[in-house]
């Protein structure tokens, strides 16, 4: 897990969403993982202040963006970037290449917009 301070938030970069845990309260999570129902509850758990996903190409049913709704539900802001955009897996990709692609009402509210750049919304949140 890489971390750093951008704004007000800290900023936590993890490949995988798995790593996260309370101690990521109130920070910018960036994460490699998809943005799945599974990687949701992993996020739930923790309450960051955003969480970012890979849309993992949205796949059937709308599987890899489907945390995003659960995420609202709990109160947490959370968006995903094109798999197009950054290698899934690699948090770092997600933060220097990634391109916002879906996003809940929460992430709205924090100035968050699709196709914003990462690195810019981290700045900025």
């Amino acid at each position: 897990m890489t971390q750093a301070r951008i704004s007000n938030a800290p900023v936590r970069l993890m490949d995988s969403i798995a790593e996260i845990s309370t101690s990521n309260r109130g920070c910018v999570v960036v994460s490699g993982s998809h943005g799945g129902l599974s990687a949701a509850l992993y996020a739930i758990a923790a309450r960051p202040l955003l969480c970012v996903f890979n849309d993992a190409g949205v796949g059937k049913d709308e599987a890899g963006i489907a945390g995003l709704e659960l995420l609202e539900r709990h109160g947490i802001a959370a968006c995903t970037v094109s798999h197009m955009s950054a290698r899934i897996g690699v948090a770092s990709s997600t933060f220097d290449d990634g391109i916002v692609s879906h996003a809940n009402p929460s992430a709205f509210a924090l100035g968050v917009k699709i196709g914003q750049q990462v690195r810019v919304l981290a700045i900025r949140v």
